[in-house]
């Protein structure tokens, strides 16, 4: 029956079946089981260091006797006599709880969620650390042995390789893992814990294992260059995030703002929601008021584990696409420009739907949405960025796109077409394209304010004047992001070694070197607003200018993007010459 077993799964994915062999040998199996063990054991008998002995204290949470020994010492407290107090506390701590006064229901209780939130915490360290530990290292070692291009030559296509490396290399994780399953449940169906919540708990450790694993092994294929330390730094990071979230999640922290998409990756506001007396809060997990353009989806636990669910496995397929793209040849882009638009599209359909949300019933729009801004400002900057360092090709592939456009599939296409498709061309086109994405709900909001707001002269958006300054901020946004992606596209096409390298560096420089100038000579933003306008933080100075001078800034601003496409359609042309006509020409 095993041997037939194993048949299958060879039938099935013979990727998976090599790891699972090189996996699960009977050692490896045998301390699987007993660390698993071992650990369940540990976790039980750590609970009963508090066990209600015939020493047990009077004041303990399980003595019957507590709220009599309480009043009593209140009594005396108010009859302010310091000997009687002093003779009353003697007497009692010298005195403890009588076994038939200990609430055992109630400690036995105790001890097993005790062991139920244990667990459920110990499952998503193990899982994600240890797991992304070992995919990356698994990558690192078949590409040191030199194996990993065998795997790629392989008929297999990449969704069966990928299946098999991320079902088979964690195999001796999962085995531990479901090796205590059975107490977990046990613990968590004995304090009357709903099935369906423990069932809803495993799902969402199986889409964030999914999501963490995926990215575990896009960032072993795109970090060879950290050679052995990839492992560490790459689980070390999954180790950070996820105790920076849990500290975020065992306090208080409301979700009405566009960050509240960014908590949704991590697995402890889900569970501590599914399980309240995870972190002991005293008010309501924050999902419980948690909206989506302002429907109430924290309303309902069907909703709320929806809501995790999909965006988990959202993401986990976009990772997985890109996983698809660079398996083969780890040269190429991690995704192209038509899934550039839709992973922009996306962002901002998440990043706005945790925006627009009712605080309280006097909080207006244009109000929510200023509280946002700098989220939103900050999020879309990164991601504008990222994009640019993702779809900018290199001096090779502009080169065979300029010389061979003509004789390839896209010789009926327009050039336009081209650029907004072709990975191969120039990404500034896409990157314009992705920059109106992310301005369409801005300037929504923009058109919309007033039928929210139709009286409030007082509001950034009250008047026309500032109406029409906030088109201008983001119109000279644009033209600022837009400036970059051609200076990287133009160090891109250089024939120097390093170019991406340069790329970043030059960026860096002519984002971060003039706000941090200005800020160490003391040019402060209220008192020469201009000089601001043209530096990475435009928004600084454009409260305290006119419309004329935002105007002028963005003239400049264009012209100099102007002077620099055409630089970039002249090095795109000298690079797609032939060799033979730029011999003859002379260059």
């Amino acid at each position: 029956m095993m041997l037939n077993l194993i048949d299958k799964i060879g039938d099935w994915n013979p990727q998976l079946l090599r790891e699972l062999k090189g996996r699960l040998k009977f050692f490896n199996v045998a301390i699987a089981v007993a660390t698993s063990l071992l650990l369940q054991l540990v976790v039980v008998l750590y609970q009963f260091r508090e066990f209600p002995n015939d020493k047990y204290s009077l004041t303990g949470a399980y003595c019957g006797l507590r709220q009599v020994y309480e009043q009593k010492q209140n009594q005396f407290y108010q009859e302010l006599d310091q000997s009687r107090i002093a003779e009353f506390n003697d007497f009692f701590s010298r005195n403890f709880c009588p076994q038939n006064e200990i609430d055992w229901q109630l400690w036995w209780q105790d001890h097993w969620e005790y062991i139920f939130l244990s667990l459920s915490v110990i499952f998503v360290f193990t899982l994600l650390v240890a797991g992304t530990f070992l995919l990356i290292n698994d990558l690192a070692k078949e590409e040191t042995r030199g194996t990993l291009n065998f795997i790629r030559l392989s008929p297999q296509s990449e969704t069966t390789i990928l299946t098999g490396k991320l079902l088979g290399v964690p195999s001796f994780i999962y085995l531990i893992i479901l090796v205590a399953v059975p107490l977990h449940l046990w613990a968590g169906l004995t304090v009357k814990i709903a099935f369906s919540y423990i069932l809803s708990y495993y799902a969402i450790l199986a889409a964030s294992c999914i999501l963490f694993y995926s990215a575990a092994l896009i960032f072993g294929l795109l970090s060879r260059w950290f050679s052995g330390f990839q492992p560490w730094l790459g689980s070390g990071a999954v180790l950070l995030f996820l105790c920076t979230t849990m500290g975020l999640a065992s306090s208080y922290n409301n979700l009405n703002h566009s960050s509240a998409w960014f908590r949704l990756f991590n697995p402890w506001d889900i569970t501590n929601y599914l399980f309240p007396n995870l972190f002991h809060l005293s008010n309501a997990s924050p999902l419980t008021y948690l909206q989506f353009f302002y429907l109430p989806l924290g309303k309902s636990i069907v909703s709320v584990v929806g809501l995790h669910l999909l965006n988990l496995g959202l993401c986990s397929y976009g990772i997985l696409q890109a996983l698809k793209r660079c398996f083969r040849n780890p040269q190429a882009l991690i995704i192209s420009k038509k899934q550039s638009y839709l992973v922009v599209a996306f962002c901002q359909l998440m990043m706005w739907g945790f925006t627009l949300q009712v605080a309280n019933n006097n909080f207006k729009l244009h109000e929510q949405i200023a509280e946002n801004i700098i989220y939103l400002a900050l999020y879309n900057f990164v991601l504008i960025l990222s994009l640019i360092a993702v779809l900018s090709p290199h001096r090779q592939d502009v080169q065979d796109w300029a010389r061979y456009r003509h004789q390839g599939v896209s010789s009926h296409k327009s050039v336009w077409q081209d650029l907004i498709w072709a990975e191969k061309s120039p990404a500034l086109v896409a990157i314009a394209i992705n920059l109106t994405i992310v301005t369409i709900p801005w300037l929504a909001w923009i058109s919309f304010t007033s039928v929210f707001d139709p009286n409030d002269r007082q509001s950034f958006l009250g008047n026309d004047i500032g109406r029409f300054k906030i088109l201008l901020a983001i119109a000279l946004s644009i033209s600022l992001m837009m400036i970059y992606a051609t200076i990287a596209q133009l160090i891109l096409l250089l024939k120097t070694p390093k170019r991406s390298f340069w790329a970043m560096g030059t960026l860096g420089a002519a984002m971060f070197l003039p706000p941090m100038i200005l800020g160490f000579i003391g040019v402060s933003s209220w008192k020469h607003p201009t000089v601001w306008l043209f530096s990475t933080f435009p928004w600084a100075g454009i409260e305290y200018s006119g419309t004329t001078t935002i105007f002028m800034a963005l003239l400049a601003e264009l012209s100099v993007l102007a002077l620099l496409n055409f630089q970039l359609t002249r090095q795109v042309r000298l690079a797609g010459e032939s060799a033979t006509k730029a011999l003859l020409a002379g260059r």
